[in-house]
């Protein structure tokens, strides 16, 4: 496709959705060199963008906020009309996705075959299940003749100012200790190993000699600050709601390890080459977005029958019995710790 001079990705999805969706940009930037690209996203996802090498310009859409309902949805679709696109594409796969850059008068627009607006598309691809979402997301880049790349990562690399600001509020980044970060929240709670877990597995860590940085967003302070004070321990530092984004991914630089959940987190520690014990509950690597680099690790209890119960998770064990994180003892996760810990 010739004549390309202003691109708009649409992803408005959850952060470690926005994450996977940095390879497709990286490799838009690579085909359309001097292409303006920009991307929508929900603002808890944005910061992720901002200041990345292959966006020009972050487009924040409260959809549940300030642009919430038709008034802030026809304001977006003019002020992106006005922008005057050549291109979209169009991850996310719900019907506002796919009608904002129809309303936008944007007149190439490649989305998926299962996007509940796909009669909007003008290039539909179809959507792979059995794929990673890396690749699902790159396989939008196929009507245009771009040859897909075979190993493409989410890259991001925090700023000087986000060291300065992560120096600043964790004195302790800067020891010549190991550290481990952990992030033990997520939105769906089926997906949460267990708190009293994450703190035995933080005991273990503080005696090894080990600092231990707990993360997350503001919903998940309380919580690690209920395992900071279980451990009583100045090498446990709980970060939960302190840091941005892009703080955190500096943080999650310096780690030697991160452990996480199926979460935001995970993804975020894969795009600045840290790795990762994944622990995995309703959910199932087979979905797409699992890690997959060289050094990750992922835990899970196969060969239950009620796994996976649902594509995001829920707020409770759908049985009563949650066997798919209790039976991931903290010792597991300790013995995949330890070549990491050496």
């Amino acid at each position: 496709m010739t004549g390309v001079a202003r691109i708009l990705v649409v992803q408005t999805a959850f952060i470690g959705d926005v994450i996977l969706t940095l390879p497709l940009l990286q490799s838009l930037k690579r085909a359309y060199p001097d292409a303006v690209i920009d991307c929508v996203a929900v603002p808890r996802a944005a910061d992720v963008l901002r200041g990345h090498p292959a966006i020009d310009s972050v487009v924040v859409y409260d959809k549940r906020g300030a642009d919430k309902g038709v008034r802030g949805f026809v304001r977006l679709c003019a002020a992106l009309r006005a922008n005057r696109y050549d291109l979209a594409i169009v991850p996310h796969r719900s019907l506002r996705s796919a009608l904002l850059v129809r309303l936008a008068g944007i007149p190439a627009r490649i989305g998926f075959d299962r996007s509940a607006g796909s009669m909007f598309w003008t290039s539909v691809v179809r959507y792979q299940a059995d794929k990673h979402e890396i690749d699902r997301n790159l396989s939008l880049l196929m009507p245009l003749g771009i040859p897909v790349p075979a190993a493409e990562v989410p890259q991001i690399a925090p700023s000087a100012e986000d060291a300065a600001a992560v120096i600043a509020s964790v004195p302790t980044i800067t020891r010549k200790r190991i550290k481990v970060a952990i992030a033990p929240g997520t939105i769906w709670k089926t997906k949460q190993w267990p708190l009293a877990y994450v703190r035995t597995l933080c005991a273990a860590l503080v005696h090894e000699g080990v600092d231990v940085l707990l993360v997350g967003g503001p919903e998940d302070r309380s919580g690690c600050e209920e395992i900071r004070v279980g451990v009583a321990s100045e090498r446990v530092v709980n970060l939960a709601g302190k840091l941005t984004l892009r703080q955190s991914a500096e943080v999650l630089r310096r780690c030697r390890v991160v452990v996480s959940n199926d979460s935001a987190p995970m993804h975020l520690a894969g795009a600045v080459g840290t790795p990762v014990i994944a622990i995995f509950g309703a959910t199932v690597p087979a979905f797409g977005f699992a890690p997959r680099g060289s050094r990750d690790r992922i835990l899970e209890i196969g060969g239950l029958p009620c796994r996976p119960c649902s594509i995001h998770g829920g707020p409770s064990c759908p049985i009563g019995t949650f066997d798919c994180m209790m039976r991931i003892a903290p010792e597991q996760v300790l013995e995949q710790l330890r070549p990491f810990l050496s």
